[in-house]
């Protein structure tokens, strides 16, 4: 995990001490701007960012995109993209973190899509199977998470992996 708690400062009407404290210092010092495209985690990752004060310096807002209709519409995903792959896979994953970046006109964009269960999934995508898409500063890339547990630790555990990937992206020291 890459985010560790920040100290708590008495009486600092900034205290944030939650996954998302580093990240948000992280965008602040740099000056950049986030926006979100969630579907299984239906704006758990925006609950966690929301949860420290002085975000909106930082962070524009989100999308959950539950409904493919609504990733179509709002989002701008072509259909047909979701129809060849599927509304959890790697094209669509990349395609709703641009649709909102575009969006917001966010520095970076992150999104998460994928099968929380206890339904809903196949022999080939499992509950479980989360993808993330990032992009933004030259970057655009997803990830594949296979997930265990009942569906809000498949929530949970999005939320943090999501929070923690776009930290060691872009903030993390490199060895």
């Amino acid at each position: 995990m890459f985010f560790q708690p920040l100290p708590v400062k008495l009486n600092s009407p900034w205290m944030c001490i939650n996954p998302a404290s580093e990240l948000y210092e992280a965008l602040l010092v740099r000056g950049w701007t986030l926006s979100l495209a969630e579907s299984c985690t239906g704006g758990g990752v925006s609950v966690a960012l929301t949860d420290c004060p002085g975000i909106s310096q930082v962070y524009l807002g989100s999308v959950v995109a539950y409904a493919n209709s609504i990733k179509v519409g709002v989002l701008g995903i072509d259909p047909r993209v979701l129809d060849q792959n599927g509304a959890v896979s790697s094209p669509v994953a990349l395609a709703m973190a641009q649709g909102v970046q575009a969006l917001f006109n966010s520095t970076i964009a992150l999104s998460v899509t994928g099968i929380a269960g206890p339904g809903g999934g196949t022999p080939e995508k499992p509950v479980g199977t989360v993808w993330l898409g990032l992009v933004g500063e030259g970057v655009s890339l997803s990830r594949h998470l296979t997930l265990k547990g009942n569906r809000k630790q498949i929530q949970d555990q999005s939320v943090q992996e999501a929070l923690d990937w776009v930290f060691s992206i872009f903030f993390a020291e490199k060895s």
